[in-house]
């Protein structure tokens, strides 16, 4: 068989798979559960109109920050954060997932969590289980023209080559027109067994905000920094053409694709 010809068998073969994913999902949009599931969903449109929100990396830096001034604000978390809420003293508003690794890995944990609401494609439904405070929404992964951002987040959400911009087409939705960024350390340390773009850790996490983060056991994606941007990019630009304002308050980090701002200047109770 040809190159040509196995290019086309595999194309094939994923649309069928697309294809079939699509329709269990519209026969369980179908669904009591599903009908809930969207009125959650419109639900969030809108709701934090005018006010500010803070999308939380994951990167060490975020530990840096005095993150008890959050408490009365609107947050979007992702993946393992939770790792440090006792810390903080608060749940953030919003938690998130996207990668199926970690949802794989994580999910009796993710399961257990009640306290926020939990935002999650359809596609991993299989291991993050539906609740009360669990909506899902339609994230395509493989699509023409990445990267894409979503302007109708309650009909489809696009991937990014990182959960934030899953959390910044989030955001958008819910109608913040001021966007902080922290904790987006942007750099990583890779170590050299890589399989199918797969990171087994074999020590704790130098990554992110906990050791066990990606601890040992645990798999993550081999980061693609440059895709990253990418998204990044063409967030900042549907966002600049809306009016709404995206900085990063990070301490430090490489991320430069967006304005920056001090973290600290940002609470009146601190300049004063």
């Amino acid at each position: 068989m040809n190159t040509f010809m196995g290019r086309l068998i595999l194309r094939g073969k994923r649309e069928r798979e697309a294809f079939i994913r699509r329709m269990r999902e519209v026969k369980w949009s179908l669904s009591s559960e599903g009908k809930e599931n969207r009125r959650k969903l419109v639900s969030l449109k809108g709701k934090f109109s005018g006010r500010r929100c803070f999308i939380m990396g994951n990167g060490p830096s975020l530990l840096k920050c005095d993150l008890t001034l959050l408490r009365n604000e609107i947050t979007i978390c992702s993946n393992a954060n939770y790792l440090i809420w006792d810390k903080i003293g608060f749940v953030p508003t919003f938690l998130t997932v996207e990668d199926c690794l970690v949802a794989e890995d994580r999910s009796s944990e993710l399961n257990s969590i009640h306290q926020t609401m939990k935002v999650f494609p359809f596609d991993l439904r299989k291991f993050l289980s539906y609740s009360n405070d669990t909506v899902y929404v339609n994230f395509i992964r493989d699509y023409k023209g990445f990267p894409k951002f979503s302007a109708k987040f309650e009909d489809i959400v696009y991937w990014g080559g990182t959960v934030s911009m899953l959390n910044l087409q989030l955001a958008y939705y819910l109608g913040c027109t001021k966007i902080y960024l922290i904790g987006f350390d942007h750099h990583y340390a890779v170590p050299d067994k890589i399989v199918n773009h797969v990171i087994t850790s074999e020590t704790d996490d130098v990554n992110h905000i906990h050791p066990n983060y990606f601890g040992k056991g645990y798999r993550w994606h081999d980061p693609d920094v440059e895709r990253m941007e990418r998204g990044y990019a063409k967030a900042r630009s549907f966002m600049d053409s809306r009016g709404i304002e995206v900085r990063n308050a990070t301490v430090g980090g490489e991320l430069e694709v967006f304005g920056r701002t001090d973290y600290l200047s940002l609470f009146d109770s601190i300049k004063e």
